[in-house]
């Protein structure tokens, strides 16, 4: 199991990714109480298909190319709800419909949620 710091990292991480692919309604829950091999789930809302599976593979390429191991993907060929396992993370990227219809964040209301900080960089920095 990995330390919270990176979860904490990987959050962070795949919250800027998911928000440069038009992710939005970004919301991390701690999930570490009820589910003792997790940390956080990140919930994510895409706007079609395609731009579901934009979101996906855009943290998952992030999160590989800073050195986190992904342990399951499902949902992908659909791209309807996208859930990716990176061990302490799992990130559920969602079509808007799907997210209203699961309702993972009523599911899950008594977790405590982690802020995300997505932070704007100015062009030429």
């Amino acid at each position: 199991m990995q330390s919270p710091e990176t979860a904490e990292e990987m959050l962070q991480l795949a919250a800027k990714a998911a928000a440069s692919k038009g992710g939005e309604d970004l919301i991390a829950l701690n999930v570490s109480e009820p589910l003792p091999l997790v940390d956080i789930f990140l919930l994510v809302t895409g706007n079609s298909e395609r731009n579901v599976a934009a979101i996906a593979d855009e943290i998952e390429d992030t999160l590989i190319e800073a050195g986190h191991k992904r342990v399951r993907r499902e949902g992908r060929s659909e791209a309807r709800w996208v859930l990716l396992d990176f061990g302490d993370l799992i990130v559920h990227v969602f079509h808007q419909e799907e997210r209203v219809y699961y309702g993972l964040e009523r599911l899950w209301k008594d977790c405590p949620v982690v802020p995300i900080q997505i932070a704007e960089t100015v062009a030429g920095e």
